[in-house]
């Protein structure tokens, strides 16, 4: 029998982590192994206990959750952060992102798109739909910086024609079946060209391609 996915859940409101542990631990393969009221708390629990994935709420008192998952990111970068947030009122969520989310999660999820996203951040890659993620860093435009220059030609350079066509395809939230029906490519295909555009950018999920194309100028926001 597989090993249970360990995850340790992050908010200062105590309804929200009662509600997310009775989700959870419905699941026979999901172990909720602890939770915290704020970020210190959450980081002294994950160096502890090793969590597989951490639910982090982005607004706390003391340690914020963006702050956390910077530390948690940096300490422990094989725990994987997914962001509590509403994202069309919470434009700080983007910097959690920045600061090595996985992704993040609308906190009216439904309950089995929270259980398929902690089993899926489990495995490495992304949980959130590219178009929400577009849609927050629209929202957290002024804190973007600009078309990166000379520094943007280069990592550009990198990619090959098609490579760069996905890139600005998933830049602008279309899925991998989106874009293979642009392209008039297979899925297998655009899987295949997306997972060459992370190593050659050095890009570690699809939240981090996203706003590496709005970073480099590849997609303008609202565009």
């Amino acid at each position: 029998m597989a090993e249970s996915i360990r995850v340790l859940l992050v908010d200062d409101q105590e309804l929200i982590r009662y509600g997310l542990r009775l989700v959870l631990d419905a699941q026979p393969d999901i172990e909720v192994v602890a939770e915290a009221a704020d970020g210190a708390e959450a980081l002294r629990a994950a160096r502890q206990l090793q969590p597989d994935v951490v639910l982090m709420d982005v607004r706390m008192p003391g340690m914020d959750g963006i702050e956390a998952t910077k530390q948690l990111s940096a300490a422990l970068p094989n725990v994987r952060v997914l962001v509590l947030t509403t994202y069309d009122r919470d434009e700080f969520a983007f910097g959690a992102l920045q600061a090595g989310a996985a992704g993040f999660l609308l906190k009216n999820t439904r309950p089995d798109e929270l259980v398929a996203a902690v089993r899926t951040v489990r495995t490495g890659d992304a949980v959130v739909s590219p178009r929400v993620t577009a849609k927050l860093i629209e929202l957290a435009a002024p804190h973007l910086p600009g078309p990166a220059g000379r520094e943007a030609g280069n990592q550009l350079s990198l990619l090959s024609e098609r490579e760069r066509e996905v890139f600005l395809l998933v830049g602008r939230g279309l899925t991998n079946a989106e874009i293979a029906q642009t392209l008039h490519l297979s899925e297998s295909t655009v899987k295949a060209h997306f997972g060459r555009i992370l190593v050659k950018l050095n890009l570690p999920s699809r939240v981090q391609a996203v706003i590496r194309a709005y970073e480099l100028g590849v997609v303008n926001v609202g565009g």
